[in-house]
C-alpha cells in the first residue's frame, strides 16, 4: 500500500490491519538474550544512522532476543531496566507486529504476548517501506503507571524514555548489521485501535527494524 493510499483511509479512518500470516502463537518464549560483546560503544555510535529501505528477511529469534532485551530488557535483580524512566515507572510498553501478529513484549518473563492476530506493520506508519519489513516496534506510554507524575508532565516524560529505548535499538542495529528508523508520521488513533489499548495508554513513535536491503548512505 502506497502513502497516499494509507494517508487516503487513515483521513477516512480506514486505515486497518490485514490478516495474519499463519496461526499466531498467544505466546513466544524467547531466547536467553546474549549480554555482553558487540561494538564498542563510540563504534557503534559513529556507525547509528535511519535507513529507509529493508529486506523482508525476518529476524533470527535470537536477534529478535538480543534486540527486544537492548531495546527495554532487564539488565538488573531488581528490575531495573536497559532504558531509562522518570520515577522508575517503567510507564513504556513495546509492541512487537510481526507478519503472524502483534506482540507486547514481557520484559519480566522475557517473552512476546498475543495482543492482535492481525498483521499490523502497515498500519504503524505511512511510508511504504513499513509494510515489507520484518517487524515494527511500537512505543506506547500507560499513564496509569505515573501517578506520581503530574498530569501535565507524563507525555513528555513518557516521549523521553520513548526516546532512551530507540536509541537503545539504533545502537544494536549498527552494532549488529541492522537497518533501523524511529517514525513519529503515524496514525496513532489506528494504531491504538488495532492494539486494544484502554484511554490511560498513549501511542508516541514506532520504529522499523530489519536487514538492510542494500548498502545506503548515512541518514539524519
Amino acid at each position: 500500500m502506497n502513502t497516499l493510499t494509507k494517508l487516503a483511509l487513515g483521513m477516512m479512518g480506514q486505515l486497518r490491519p490485514k490478516p495474519p500470516e499463519g496461526d499466531p502463537a498467544t505466546s513466544i518464549t524467547l531466547p536467553p538474550a546474549v549480554q555482553q560483546g558487540g561494538l564498542p560503544l563510540l563504534d557503534a555510535l559513529a556507525k547509528r544512522h535511519s535507513s529507509r529501505e529493508f529486506a523482508r528477511e525476518p529476524l533470527p529469534m535470537a536477534v529478535l532476543s538480543n534486540l527486544l532485551w537492548t531495546a527495554y530488557g532487564m539488565n538488573r535483580p531488581d528490575g531495573g531496566r536497559t532504558a531509562p524512566s522518570a520515577l522508575n515507572a517503567q510507564e513504556i510498553d513495546v509492541f512487537v507486529a510481526l507478519p503472524s501478529g502483534a506482540y507486547r513484549y514481557d520484559a519480566t518473563a522475557h517473552q512476546l504476548h498475543l495482543v492482535a492476530a492481525s498483521d499490523l506493520r502497515s498500519i504503524t506508519g505511512y511510508q511504504d517501506f513499513v509494510d515489507e519489513a520484518p517487524l515494527d516496534l511500537v512505543y506506547v506510554a500507560d499513564h496509569a503507571r505515573m501517578g506520581m507524575v503530574p498530569v501535565a508532565q507524563r507525555e513528555s516524560y513518557a516521549s523521553v524514555a520513548a526516546g532512551a529505548i530507540a536509541q537503545n535499538v539504533y545502537l544494536f542495529a549498527a552494532s549488529s548489521g541492522l537497518a533501523t528508523v524511529i517514525r513519529a508520521w503515524i496514525d496513532r488513533a489506528a494504531i491504538s485501535d488495532a492494539l486494544g489499548l484502554s484511554h490511560d495508554q498513549q501511542v508516541l513513535l514506532s520504529q522499523t527494524v530489519g536487514y538492510p536491503k542494500q548498502i545506503s548512505g548515512a541518514g539524519e
